[in-house]
């Protein structure tokens, strides 16, 4: 996540870190930096150039030395949570760092530590970091940046929530763009997952450098088999609109069932021997529209028409690189390229227990060893998605797998040079999930 070079650029931007690239995606075009060396927007008229595009800039090499968090929470009321939030009192607590999907006269001023905030269609509040060099320094300045919500929000009788879905209130909008609209109404088509996902749902996103140009297929291959486990393991979506739902992570649940298009992993166990850029142009250009932005709110599209099918002439004007960009940020596999690699299929955690997951990954991911002992342990189980969203630890091979990840990330824990009083909490924290893996093996 090192920043991007001219030849990197995306769409003919160039990008400082994470943060600008994915307001970039959600937004359209910010310049920071032009290239001379890239068109802003090139056409593309065959499905050769769309994937030297994506190769190009999905899988940025180099040492693997920076770490970035997004956070997402639901937001409720701190006397009655079940009330639901509206958007004027989200606009009034948040102020100047309220997003423009929210107020489009806002500055969107970044938090004091550098992370910037956004909404999600239901009002749930995420925090994007930028990348840091340190697990130690992410840390730090990710707590100081949920402090200073924390804050904003209190003033206002607002907290953040605790779980990976929302326990209290049934789906419902908060934030209304022509993206939303547009996804709501193809999500709509096969049932409401797609709702519950928009409206309900918060994840924590752990991004992780791609690495060196040996390392990448290695890393690729661990960021997904180490999923099913660590998704298991950190489960925290039970409740969902007051009842039990029966998945020990509905989030989960409801990601995987909205379009298996769009958010089945990209790599299977199958896989392996093949390059990680080739496995994810298939995946992008086979993957369906989900919108196509254009003046006006109506950015809905045709059904069933996937990117290759544009550049093969199914809509009336030809897609640019610009449009391959904003596609990708459609797609929500657990684990997706975005230069960096960006792991998606964790729930959020309550309180400061957001820490725990980050750490266990960094550690995981520390050197080329520990990514070879994780995956080893892991790749009996990678393909039990479904089975970790459903069971969680209740599935002894999940449990199994769960607790040689923990126990792997504890051995390298003194190696990433946190705080003394950090580290003993978060090895206090990852202890008392190694014994709930442990009580699920049994």
């Amino acid at each position: 996540m090192a920043p991007c070079t001219p030849s990197e650029g995306v769409g003919g931007w160039v990008y400082r870190d994470t943060v600008s690239l994915s307001r970039h995606l959600e937004r359209g075009p910010r310049p920071l930096v032009t290239s001379p060396e890239l068109e802003r927007s090139a056409i593309l008229r065959e499905s050769a150039a769309a994937g030297r595009h994506l190769a190009r800039i999905c899988f940025k090499t180099g040492p693997p030395t920076h770490t970035g968090v997004e956070l997402e929470w639901t937001v409720h009321d701190a006397a009655d949570p079940v009330r639901p939030v509206d958007p004027g009192r989200l606009r009034a607590a948040l102020g100047r760092h309220s997003p423009a999907t929210l107020d489009p006269t806002s500055p969107a001023e970044p938090l004091r530590d550098g992370g910037v905030v956004t909404l999600e269609p239901g009002g749930q509040l995420e925090i994007s970091t930028p990348p840091r060099p340190s697990t130690a320094a992410l840390i730090q300045a990710t707590e100081a940046d949920i402090a200073q919500v924390t804050d904003l929000l209190a003033a206002a009788g607002l907290v953040l929530g605790r779980s990976g879905i929302d326990p209290h209130r049934r789906p419902h909008p908060v934030v209304e763009t022509p993206r939303y609209r547009a996804m709501r109404a193809a999500f709509d088509r096969r049932g409401p997952a797609g709702r519950v996902m928009m409206y309900s749902t918060a994840g924590l996103q752990v991004c992780l450098d791609a690495g060196e140009p040996e390392q990448v297929a290695d890393r690729w291959a661990a960021a997904h088999a180490v999923g099913p486990p660590l998704l298991a393991a950190f489960a925290s979506a039970t409740r969902h609109a007051g009842r039990r739902t029966g998945w020990a992570s509905a989030r989960m649940a409801a990601w995987l069932a909205i379009d298996p298009a769009r958010t089945r992993p990209v790599w299977t166990p199958g896989d392996a021997a093949e390059n990680p850029r080739d496995t994810w142009i298939r995946y992008v250009l086979a993957a369906p529209l989900l919108c196509r932005r254009r003046h006006g709110s109506d950015w809905t599209v045709p059904p069933g028409v996937t990117f290759a099918d544009w550049l093969d002439g199914a809509l009336p004007q030809p897609p640019t690189t610009d449009d391959l960009d904003y596609h990708v940020s459609t797609l929500f596999p657990p684990v997706r390229p975005r230069g960096y690699l960006e792991l998606r299929y964790l729930d959020a955690q309550p309180e400061r227990d957001w820490r725990l997951p980050l750490t266990v990954l960094s550690a995981l991911f520390h050197d080329p060893g520990t990514v070879r002992g994780a995956y080893a342990i892991s790749a009996p189980v990678a393909h039990r998605w479904s089975a970790a969203a459903r069971r969680g630890l209740a599935d002894p091979a999940l449990a199994a797998a769960a607790t040689g990840l923990l126990d792997l990330a504890l051995t390298v824990l003194p190696r990433l040079g946190l705080p003394v009083d950090t580290q003993e909490e978060i090895e206090r924290g990852v202890r008392r999930r190694l014994t709930a893996t442990k009580q699920g093996d049994q």
